[in-house]
């Protein structure tokens, strides 16, 4: 039984030893193959960010060759230098030499034929102005115009085939992207500097004109004296402003500074090509910034948008309806929260030009379409020669109404609404005066006033006859120096 027992165990251990050897050299293992379902491809926009340090270089190379170097000679006002001055009289122009005080600014290129866009400021009073480019070759520039309530001035050089900038869109810049400044501070040539868009729609109260247009591009770029008429880039190389002021209580770069929009910018170089001076257009309404202060004196639930504080008498607001008391919210769909939003879409426009107002009455909004005017109440475009007498009373008109006419008794006139700077001022005459009469002849229409002096003997004095605002009949005599 040992024996049987010893082979039965023997047998059967060689049989799995057998068995083992067989599947692991001769036997091929089994092969599963299973499918699996690719996950579900997503779709996700993204946006590309190009590399900063590669944009600013693109950027800068773009623009160098198109920013230029202004150089200004502006004579000096005569200041008394004795005492004996204040008794006796300064001395005769003839025995006086009042020196040439030298300036610089910045400039931009904007078409291939030599015309620049600087700041007013840079060339105001210039006797002389040179222009050089950024390989150093200079030109004289004359100036073809400018506009003090903008701060831009375009310049004009006798040249071909420049490399130049063309006005990009600053509605769509956004508050911190990146721009670059372009200019020549300090004298100091092809400066590029970075930063990024601070803030949008500033007023900094730095254009001192009664209709200025502020509405700055707010910008940390390094922009010093210099700059100003420089170009701001963005990463792009294209044109979204113009350098113009800098904020300072030492007269250098202390953190921010402020350019002109190009799309306002655009529009005032468009003009002065056009007409030879600005076309500026109005709504007809005296605005106030919704400040916390004012919301709680009007008792108003908001702190954004414009207060209608009055409306201009037969002007386009209040012929569209928009009433005083409203909350100008929005302009051609583009929301405004603030006074210099508005001026700035406005400023942008021309007289006859239609735009649509959203504002808040009651809780309640109501669209308006209306049609700008300018400042003589009309949708006319003046050119500069049609503007020369209009421009020298420094005010603004409008024909006498059908009321008017029988409450003063008149047949025709146009009446003085506003009194600027110029002959009206410095004769008195008032706003509210009715002009009847300019020597002798019958004054119907604002066109009326220029054909009047195109028709006064040379040597002449101007005579105005009309009717002031309490109804007594008075005439003004001067003469035009």
């Amino acid at each position: 039984m040992k024996n049987i027992v010893k082979i039965v165990l023997v047998s059967a251990l060689g049989g799995i030893i057998t068995l083992g050897g067989y599947k692991a050299f001769f036997e091929k293992p089994e092969v599963r193959t299973y499918i699996e379902s690719a996950p579900a491809q997503r779709t996700v926009p993204t946006t590309y960010t190009p590399n900063a340090e590669n944009s600013f270089v693109e950027a800068a190379d773009k623009t160098l060759n198109s920013v230029v170097h202004v150089k200004t000679a502006v004579r000096a006002r005569y200041s008394p230098q004795s005492p004996l001055d204040f008794f006796f009289g300064s001395p005769s122009p003839q025995n006086r030499r009042e020196p040439l005080r030298m300036g610089t600014g910045s400039g931009v290129i904007i078409s291939e034929d030599g015309y620049i866009v600087t700041n007013n400021h840079v060339i105001e009073s210039a006797e002389e102005i040179l222009v050089a480019l950024n390989d150093g070759e200079e030109f004289t520039a004359e100036v073809v115009g400018a506009d003090p309530t903008t701060d831009i001035a375009l310049l004009k050089i006798e040249a071909e085939a420049l490399p130049y900038l063309e006005f990009s869109d600053s509605d769509v810049l956004q508050v911190g992207e990146w721009v670059l400044a372009v200019g020549n501070p300090f004298n100091l040539t092809s400066t590029v500097t970075a930063g990024i868009v601070s803030a949008k729609g500033r007023a900094i109260g730095v254009i001192n004109e009664r209709a200025a247009i502020e509405s700055f591009i707010q910008t940390d770029a390094a922009v010093n004296p210099g700059n100003s008429g420089g170009a701001l880039v963005n990463t792009r190389g294209e044109l979204v402003g113009i350098n113009s002021a800098i904020s300072t209580h030492t007269g250098s770069f202390e953190g921010y500074s402020f350019a002109v929009p190009s799309n306002l910018a655009k529009k005032v170089v468009e003009d002065i090509r056009e007409y030879g001076t600005v076309q500026r257009a109005f709504i007809g309404v005296n605005i106030a910034d919704l400040t916390p202060r004012v919301a709680n004196e009007l008792e108003i639930d908001r702190t954004n948008g414009v207060y209608v504080a009055g409306v201009t008498e037969n002007g386009a607001a209040q012929e569209a309806g928009i009433e005083k008391g409203d909350i100008i919210i929005a302009v051609n769909n583009r929301e405004v929260s603030k006074s210099s939003e508005l001026q700035e879409i406005i400023g942008s426009k021309r007289p006859g030009e239609k735009v649509k107002i959203r504002v808040l009455r009651d809780e309640a909004a109501f669209d308006y379409e209306l049609t700008l005017r300018n400042a003589n109440g009309t949708t006319k475009r003046f050119k500069k020669e049609d503007l020369e007498f209009v421009t020298l009373l420094g005010g603004s008109f409008r024909a006498i109404t059908e009321k008017e006419k029988g409450v003063f008794g008149l047949r025709n006139g146009v009446r003085i609404t506003d009194v600027k700077n110029g002959i009206l001022a410095d004769q008195g005459i008032p706003k509210g005066y009715i002009i009847t009469q300019i020597n002798q002849m019958p004054i119907k229409e604002i066109d009326d006033i220029n054909l009047a002096m195109e028709r006064k003997p040379a040597g002449n004095p101007i005579i105005i006859l009309g009717v002031l605002p309490n109804g007594r009949e008075k005439y003004f005599a001067f003469s035009l120096k």
